[in-house]
C-alpha cells in the first residue's frame, strides 16, 4: 500500500483522544484496520437497506400502498395519538405528501383521525385494527431479517449503537426523547 501515509500521532495518545485515522496521499482517510473502506460500507448498507424494505413491499403491493405509507403507519401505529405537525417532523415529508398518503390510508380503513381534547384544530392519529394488524405483519417480516443478520456468527457490536451512530448527531437527542415516550432503549452516545 504505498500510498498511504500515517498522519503523526501524539507521543502519548490519550484514550480521550484518538489518533487520526491514516490518510492515503491524496488525504482520503484510507481503509480501516477491518478492511472494509467508507465506499464498501454505502454499498453494503444500500443493499441490506434494499432487502429490509423489500420484504414490507411486497406485502404493501397487495394493498396497493408503498413504502410513505408503511412510514406513517410505523409511527402511527408505534405512538398512539401522535399529531400530524408530529408526523410531519419525524417523517420531513411535505404536508401534501403526508395528507395524500393519510387520506390513502384514512379512506381504505388502516388509520384514525381524532380532535385533539384541547385544541379542536388539531389531529390526532391512530391505528385502527386493521391497521394495527398491517403495521405488525411488517414488523413481523423486518424483524425477522434483523434476528437472522444478528445471529449471523459474525454479528459483533450493539445494534442499537451503531443504528444510533448512523443518525445525525444533532438529531440523537430527539430520536432518543421519541423512542423513551415508548419505553424503548436507544443505546449509543450522543
Amino acid at each position: 500500500m504505498s500510498g498511504l501515509s500515517a498522519a503523526p500521532s501524539p507521543a502519548t495518545p490519550s484514550p480521550a483522544t484518538p489518533s487520526p485515522a491514516p490518510r492515503r496521499a491524496d488525504g482520503v482517510a484510507a481503509a480501516p484496520a477491518h478492511g472494509l473502506g467508507s465506499d464498501d460500507l454505502i454499498e453494503l448498507l444500500f443493499f441490506a437497506y434494499r432487502d429490509f424494505v423489500g420484504d414490507p413491499d411486497r406485502i404493501l403491493a397487495a394493498y396497493g400502498f408503498g413504502r410513505a405509507h408503511h412510514r406513517v403507519l410505523h409511527f402511527v401505529d408505534r405512538y398512539p395519538g401522535l399529531t400530524i405537525a408530529e408526523l410531519l417532523d419525524i417523517l420531513r415529508i411535505t404536508k401534501q405528501s403526508l395528507n395524500r398518503v393519510l387520506k390513502d390510508l384514512i379512506g381504505q380503513g388502516y388509520v384514525a383521525q381524532k380532535t385533539g381534547p384541547s385544541d379542536r384544530r388539531q389531529r390526532l392519529l391512530y391505528c385502527t385494527p386493521s391497521g394495527a394488524e398491517l403495521a405488525a405483519d411488517l414488523t413481523r417480516v423486518q424483524a425477522r431479517r434483523l434476528a437472522r443478520a444478528l445471529a449471523a456468527p459474525d454479528a459483533l457490536g450493539s445494534p442499537e449503537d451503531f443504528l444510533m451512530a448512523m443518525i445525525e448527531p444533532e438529531d440523537r437527542a430527539a430520536v432518543r426523547r421519541l423512542m423513551a415516550r415508548r419505553g424503548s432503549s436507544a443505546g449509543g452516545d450522543a
